[in-house]
C-alpha cells in the first residue's frame, strides 16, 4: 500500500470519527475474549495500550474498554495519557462510533485484556445485525506530547517527545535497552533489525 493511499485512508477514518455521536456513559462490563487493541509508543521510554469491545447496549452501539501505560514509562510522559485518549477514536467497519476515549478504565499492563472490567459508553448509532463480526479498530493520531525546546530542534537543546501510534505499546515488562539521541530527549528501543531513525 502506498504512502498516499495510507494518508487518504487515515483521513477518511478521521472524517468518520469527527461525524460520530457524543459519548453517553453506560456503566461497566466485562471485556470479551478478543478485544480490539490499539496504542503506541513514545519517543521516550514507555507506551500505551487500548483494548475495546463493541456491543449492543439497549439497542445502541456501545463501546467498552480499558487502557494501560508502561510501568517503566518516562516521568516526562506520565500525565499525557488523558490528552492522547481524548484525541483517540473507534471505528466499526470503517464507520466512526466513538470519539474521545477518556472514559476508558485504567488497568495495569497485561499480556491479555480479555475478561477485565471495562467502562462503557453508548452512541446514537443503532446496533445492527452482524455488528459483532464487523472489524473494530482503535485510531490514535501521532502527536507531540512534550515540547520543551529552547530553540529550533537540535539548535538550543531541550526536549521534544512524540506519541507514535503502532499497536499496543504498554507491556508488563518493557524491553531494553533504550537509545538516547544526546540532548534531544528522543529515545526508543534497539533491536537487531532496528536502528535509530528519529
Amino acid at each position: 500500500m502506498t504512502h498516499a493511499i495510507k494518508i487518504l485512508m487515515a483521513g477518511a477514518a478521521a472524517a468518520g470519527l469527527a461525524a460520530c455521536s457524543p459519548n453517553m456513559p453506560a456503566g461497566t462490563a466485562t471485556l470479551g475474549p478478543a478485544p480490539a487493541l490499539g496504542g503506541g509508543t513514545f519517543t521516550s521510554p514507555g507506551g500505551l495500550t487500548v483494548a475495546v469491545d463493541a456491543r449492543n447496549i439497549g439497542g445502541r452501539t456501545g463501546v467498552c474498554g480499558v487502557w494501560a501505560e508502561s510501568v517503566n514509562q518516562s516521568v516526562m510522559t506520565r500525565n499525557t495519557a488523558p490528552k492522547i485518549l481524548d484525541s483517540a477514536g473507534v471505528t466499526l467497519a470503517g464507520e466512526g462510533v466513538a470519539q474521545g476515549l477518556k472514559f476508558l478504565r485504567q488497568v495495569e499492563p497485561a499480556t491479555s485484556y480479555a475478561g477485565l472490567e471495562a467502562n462503557c459508553i453508548t452512541t446514537e448509532r443503532p446496533w445492527r445485525a452482524g455488528d459483532e463480526a464487523r472489524p473494530l479498530e482503535v485510531h490514535i493520531p501521532r502527536q507531540i506530547v512534550v515540547n520543551d525546546l529552547d530553540g529550533g530542534f537540535g539548535e538550543s537543546g531541550g526536549i521534544l517527545i512524540w506519541f507514535r501510534p503502532g499497536g499496543p505499546g504498554a507491556h508488563p515488562s518493557d524491553p531494553k535497552p533504550w537509545y538516547h539521541l544526546g540532548g534531544t530527549g528522543v529515545s526508543g528501543r534497539i533491536s537487531s533489525q532496528e536502528q535509530p531513525q528519529e
